[in-house]
C-alpha cells in the first residue's frame, strides 16, 4: 500500500489482483475493504451502475465528485478523479482547478453552480437551498438533477469511507500532464 491506514491491508489472492489493478497498482481502498468482500463488491456494484448513468454531462459529473471530495478532504478521490477525468478525456484544465473553483476564472456559470450544490450537500448539516436547486433544475432538467444529486451522494459516501480508514492519495494524478490545484487556504465553504 502506498499510504498508512487505520486498518491493515488484508491479503488479497494474485488470482484476483489482476482484475483490480489500476496503472498496475493495486487500489489502498481495495486492500482495506478486502476484509470485508461482500461489503467491497456491493460499493463496486454501485460504482459500475452509477457510471452508466448518462443525464448529466460528463464534465459536470466529475466536477460535482471532485468538488465533494475536495470539500471533505478525501486526498485518494481527488486524486483519482482527477486521474480518470484525464483518461476520459473530460477537460482537464478546468478539473484540475475544481479544488479551487471559488477562485478560479475557468468554469461557466452553470459549472459553478454544480460545484455549490455539490458542497452544499456535502456539509453536515446539508446547507441546499430552493433558489440553487431550482436555478440548477431550470438549467439541467429534472433526470439531470436526480442524477446529480444521487452521484454527489455516491462521492460523499466514498469519500467518507475512505477518510474514516485513511486512506489517502496514490498518486494517480502524477501521470496527468497540468497539476491538480490545491484547495485554497482555508478549505471551502459554501456561500
Amino acid at each position: 500500500m502506498s499510504s498508512t491506514t487505520r486498518m491493515p491491508a488484508a491479503e488479497v489472492p494474485e488470482a484476483e489482483k489482476a482484475a483490480l489493478l489500476m496503472n498496475g497498482e493495486l487500489l489502498d481502498p481495495v486492500e482495506v475493504m478486502w476484509h470485508n468482500r461482500p461489503v467491497l463488491f456491493g460499493m463496486f456494484a454501485l460504482g459500475r451502475e452509477a457510471e452508466k448513468w448518462n443525464e448529466l454531462d460528463s464534465d459536470l459529473k466529475s466536477f460535482a465528485a471532485m468538488a465533494a471530495d475536495a470539500l471533505v478532504g478525501c486526498s485518494w478521490c481527488l486524486d483519482l478523479g482527477y486521474f480518470q477525468a484525464h483518461n476520459a478525456g473530460l477537460d482537464v484544465a478546468k478539473a484540475s482547478e475544481v479544488p479551487r473553483w471559488r477562485e478560479s476564472a475557468v468554469f461557466t456559470a452553470v459549472e459553478r453552480d454544480v460545484m455549490e450544490y455539490s458542497e452544499a450537500m456535502s456539509v453536515t448539516p446539508p446547507q441546499v437551498t430552493d433558489d440553487l436547486f431550482a436555478r440548477l433544475l431550470e438549467q439541467l432538467g429534472a433526470p439531470a438533477m436526480v442524477e446529480l444529486t444521487a452521484w454527489i451522494a455516491f462521492a460523499n459516501m466514498s469519500a467518507r469511507s475512505n477518510i474514516a480508514m485513511g486512506i489517502s492519495s496514490q498518486g494517480f494524478s502524477n501521470d496527468c500532464p497540468v497539476p491538480l490545484a490545491q484547495p485554497s487556504a482555508g478549505g471551502a465553504t459554501p456561500e
